[in-house]
């Protein structure tokens, strides 16, 4: 299994166009075949970082499911909404492999205060 990194350099003027992109890639992405983390938008800190995850089986996966995006409509009319809105400023995408599984039991709950677990 590979995790995709997307990092997405945004316009900071122009978050409200990133976030429609998200959505748009949330519907579309899994509809081709990869396992949509999800799309991550600034909140504390950098204005103009951004972020998309997801997981493909292998990286022939990966350009199967490229081709398949590229023939759905949302997919090509999303890529063209970015073009045209020109939100994206710059993306960079890396390929992860995940090497600290399992890790699962050795995360310890969150408490608060009143020692309630989040």
């Amino acid at each position: 299994m590979l995790t995709c990194f997307i990092r997405y350099h945004i316009d900071p003027c122009k978050r409200a166009q990133f976030e429609q992109y998200a959505r748009n890639w949330g519907e579309a992405i899994p509809r081709n075949g990869a396992d949509l983390v999800g799309y991550f938008a600034p909140h504390e800190g950098s204005a103009t970082l951004a972020y998309g995850v997801y997981h493909v089986e292998s990286l022939a996966a990966y350009e199967a499911y490229r081709l398949r995006l590229q023939d759905d409509p949302l997919g090509r009319e999303n890529y063209e909404f970015a073009m045209r809105e020109k939100f994206l400023l710059r993306e960079d995408r890396t390929f992860l492999t995940l090497v600290s599984s399992p890790h699962g039991g050795l995360i310890k709950p969150i408490r608060s205060h009143d020692g309630e677990v989040k």
